[in-house]
């Protein structure tokens, strides 16, 4: 069984976008450096540091994205392949209509919890790792247990207001473990924790 890990580009003042879901310099560092990252879909290559394309090595092993529908429909689904070119799992209260991209079969509808969303995405990630997207659905994660690790990609900047990484109930801290991994790199560290369980 695969490692289920949180993961998204933060601000340091703990946004992972916008209100209106752009994300302004959070990804400047995809194209900070040489090395060609190829993605899959219509997204074109990002140009990484050699730290940062060592780093991203760990979506190679992902077998299913979890994305919510506010994600989903920003993205418009990726237009039918994420850019991990692998299965992706929406955690959603209704499936959409009418939505028949080319690759749409790769994608999941799961309506009845986060138990479900994320046993729907083992099934089809097979024992790859799941990644599962910041914000909402990966605080529904973390709160029913569901985490194994988060993966933070700390960006330079203070954005001020937004959608936060995780919508946090501060009676309910969480203990992480101390870093696996602190990787610097230009315009970005990278950060990689285990949940103390």
């Amino acid at each position: 069984m695969g490692t289920v890990i949180a993961s998204g580009s933060m601000s340091l003042d703990g946004y992972v976008a916008l209100d209106d879901n752009t994300v302004g310099p959070l990804f400047d560092w995809y194209e900070a450096g040489t090395v060609e990252w190829a993605n899959h879909g219509d997204v074109p290559p990002f140009h990484l540091t050699t730290e940062s394309a060592k780093y991203l090595e760990w979506t190679r092993h992902v077998g299913a994205v979890v994305a919510g529908r506010n994600t989903f429909d920003f993205t418009d689904g990726w237009n039918g392949t994420h850019p991990f070119g692998c299965p992706v799992v929406i955690a959603t209260h209704e499936a959409p209509t009418g939505w028949d991209h080319p690759g749409s079969e790769n994608f999941s509808f799961v309506t009845d919890g986060i138990e479900a969303v994320i046993a729907r995405a083992r099934e089809v990630a097979g024992n790859k790792d799941i990644a599962v997207t910041a914000g909402e659905v990966a605080t529904q994660a973390v709160r029913a247990g569901l985490i194994d690790e988060i993966r933070v990609d700390l960006v330079p900047v203070l954005l001020g207001r937004g959608r936060p990484f995780f919508t946090t109930d501060p009676s309910n801290a969480l203990l992480l473990q101390d870093p696996i991994e602190a990787i610097t790199a230009k315009r970005v560290v990278h950060l990689r924790f285990a949940i103390q369980r």
